[in-house]
């Protein structure tokens, strides 16, 4: 499994991934992107199975790539999964609305985001 975490914040990034870690009992390999312009580049390349990405992002924020993700033949149905201190309920179900399956508010901790991640999984199928 390839899991891709889309954060300005290399803290952010590395809390995510050790809580997934933590969450996923098979080996995962993890991407990182400091912005939605270079996650986008890494899920046009393939292999991604899941992206976690935050919304406040330099270049291209998380709203926008969910917004290209879901309007990209090769990327459509691309778990996903947001994790932002931004938003309110308005604005959580229009990221759902664009193909998030779940959205977190930071501050986050581990059984958020595995719960986040068992919503996703869920939606998805299992993998």
């Amino acid at each position: 499994m390839k899991i891709l975490i889309a954060d300005d914040s290399g803290t952010a990034r590395m809390f995510i991934k050790q809580c997934l870690e933590i969450s996923i009992p098979e080996d995962v390999e993890f991407l990182e992107a400091a912005n939605g312009q270079d996650a986008l580049k890494l899920l046009k390349a393939g292999g991604v199975d899941l992206l976690v990405t935050d919304l406040n992002m330099p270049v291209l924020d998380g709203r926008e790539l969910i917004r290209r993700v879901s309007a990209s033949p090769r990327l459509t149905g691309l778990p996903m999964m947001v994790i932002t201190s931004s938003g309110n309920k308005a604005r959580q179900q229009e990221l759902l609305d664009l193909g998030a399956q779940a959205v977190l508010r930071k501050p986050v901790n581990p059984m958020k985001i595995a719960e986040g991640l068992e919503s996703v999984l869920n939606l998805q199928g299992g993998w």
